[in-house]
């Protein structure tokens, strides 16, 4: 059994917003193997404000209201907010048992460590998706890095903690492509869950298809979920990075020699993507 604490900028259902935030909250939710501890807003994909709504509205309609959610900080209200209060005394009451999995910016982590210092020391390990290592191109089309650029400072706080930390950049959450079969499965389903699923994220589909001349849309966010519970599906690699602040304005991680740095897992490939889609959609039609 995962414990874990999901810290995200769910904006899915919110007009010409990605909608891989609520996916993933739905296939942690839909999880028998996942005890999810409680729900943190950050900022990113949207606003702490249209996120944490968004949170509470989606909770709300998958009738799960009784699952703690906490607002976040950001730049403007500061860090240390509910969300990073909630964070740092959950993981200090069960030490080395709780997972952080964080998919937008990393202000709510580094309030958390503002708090309580020993806040990285006792998480169990952070799984985030965030970053890039160069350039992120799609359809000849520059894609920008949007979690660990929305606060770099914190973002440089997380990746220097000495802390368990996974990252699932943006270049193998790229290859987390949900294509035109897998909406076909949604949209051919009896499942009532599934068929909202396919409301939620049509537009969205078509937007991609719009941007980037393909008929998939990227489901960055649950690839760190997967991961979690499936690393099987996932090439593990580990590297050592030298994180600079200058670099992460711009969301960029500086890879360095072995041995030099900080050690991290950087998965980078997806092995088998029908199977990581099958599991994302058979675990939100248990919901």
């Amino acid at each position: 059994m995962h414990r874990i604490i999901y810290d995200c900028d769910n904006t899915m259902g919110l007009k010409d917003k990605d909608v891989d935030d609520g996916l993933t909250l739905m296939y942690l939710i839909g999880n028998e193997n996942i005890e999810l501890i409680g729900l943190t807003s950050t900022h990113g994909n949207g606003t702490v404000e249209e996120v944490h709504e968004n949170n509470l509205r989606i909770m709300n309609l998958l009738d799960k209201e009784y699952k703690p959610i906490f607002k976040g900080g950001d730049l403007n209200t500061g860090r240390i907010s509910e969300a990073a209060k909630f964070l740092a005394i959950s993981v200090s009451r069960y030490k080395g048992e709780i997972t952080i999995l964080a998919t937008g910016s990393m202000s709510n982590l580094y309030g958390a460590y503002l708090y309580d210092e020993n806040f990285y020391k006792n998480v169990k390990n952070i799984i985030l998706m965030g970053g890039i290592t160069k350039p992120l191109i799609v359809s000849g089309v520059e894609v920008k890095e949007l979690n660990l650029s929305c606060d770099y400072e914190a973002s440089y706080s997380v990746l220097t903690s000495g802390a368990d930390i996974t990252i699932l950049d943006g270049h193998v959450t790229f290859q987390a492509l949900f294509r035109e079969k897998e909406l076909n499965v949604l949209k051919n389903s009896s499942n009532e869950i599934l068929r909202y699923v396919y409301r939620e994220i049509e537009p969205w589909f078509n937007s991609m298809e719009k941007t980037f001349n393909m008929k998939a849309f990227c489901n960055w966010d649950a690839a760190a979920a997967m991961y979690i519970t499936n690393k099987e599906i996932f090439n593990e690699n580990f590297v050592y990075i030298n994180p600079h602040i200058e670099e992460l304005k711009s969301g960029i991680i500086t890879l360095s020699e072995e041995h030099k740095g900080f050690k991290v897992n950087m998965p980078n490939k997806i092995i088998d993507l029908d199977k990581f889609n099958s599991i994302l959609i058979e675990k939100w039609g248990k919901l």
